[in-house]
């Protein structure tokens, strides 16, 4: 194959399949005391979990520069054309970045033809984008039939998301601290969702029985033809509650297939343990 799949590991993908679909890996940093991890690499999610658990503070940092350079300058050697996804640019500045640094190796090396597309989406909502380029890739798709089902799916995707504790949104600064503040009282739990790649709080429930049902609802609403769909379902080290939604979803829509995981060390730290993330393509998408 002549195109090189390129994605950073905030796309919450195990990382058996960047390696069955030869895709290169970006890694994100965490941050945990004095220690530094590579996401994917050298740090497991749950370890992340269990550090927030014990009143751990972890941070994260974008994907190394200088893992980027290598990366690109490789692919220019290769001749290869690449496809860089990457997570969203409002949650990161590891988009902005590579588009720095293939500036530069393209200085040298003037060959250097990668493409990078900053998908606004996280976690699996992310993943699942790069999913589908996979699979285009491996059927035998030209590099302009994926580069445009990339940056339609991108376009479409929904992410409808709960934080067991919105202070590890805040403290990260992914959400404001006024939109926090009501996070853990009176088990209040809140509903979110990705506008133009930025996390945004869509309403609060009381109860995770009426927040499991309000999904469902919003699903219903936004979802196109979510029975012939991939659906995605992550999770901050609760697969009992993912299953949960996963049972519920079969049920209301006849959906079958779903891609499901725990959530990456990266957006993990930052979202929390019990979170909860879906992610399908919205009516927009009828084509």
């Amino acid at each position: 194959m002549n195109i090189q799949l390129i994605a950073d590991s905030a796309c919450d993908l195990p990382a058996e399949f960047f390696t069955e679909h030869n895709i290169t890996l970006l890694p994100l940093h965490v941050h945990i005391g004095e220690e530094e991890y590579e996401d994917l690499v050298t740090i497991k999610s749950k370890d992340v979990f269990d550090s927030i658990r014990n009143g751990g503070h972890p941070k994260t940092s974008q994907a190394s520069p200088q893992k980027m350079e290598e990366e690109f300058t490789a692919l220019a050697k290769s001749g290869k054309k690449g496809l860089y996804i990457a997570f969203s640019s409002e949650l990161s500045g590891t988009y902005q970045t590579g588009v720095m640094i293939r500036d530069q190796v393209k200085e040298e090396y003037p060959e250097l033809d990668l493409t990078i597309v900053d998908t606004k989406c996280a976690s699996l909502g992310y993943g699942l984008v790069v999913v589908k380029a996979a699979t285009m890739l491996s059927e035998g798709a030209s590099f302009e039939e994926i580069t445009d089902e990339v940056q339609f799916q991108l376009e479409h995707m929904e992410h409808l998301f709960t934080v067991e504790d919105l202070d590890y949104l805040a403290k990260g600064g992914r959400v404001s601290k006024a939109s926090a503040f009501i996070g853990g009282l009176l088990n209040i739990k809140p509903l979110l969702h990705v506008e133009d790649g930025k996390l945004v709080p869509l309403e609060k429930l009381r109860g995770k029985k009426k927040l499991l049902k309000r999904i469902i609802e919003v699903m219903n609403d936004r979802g196109d033809q979510l029975d012939q769909q991939m659906i995605g379902i992550s999770h901050g080290d609760d697969a009992e509650l993912a299953e949960e939604m996963k049972t519920m979803i079969e049920n209301e829509f006849g959906t079958s297939s779903f891609f499901t995981g725990m959530i990456g060390s990266a957006v993990g730290a930052h979202a929390g343990p019990g979170t909860l993330a879906i992610f399908f393509l919205n009516k927009k998408s009828a084509r």
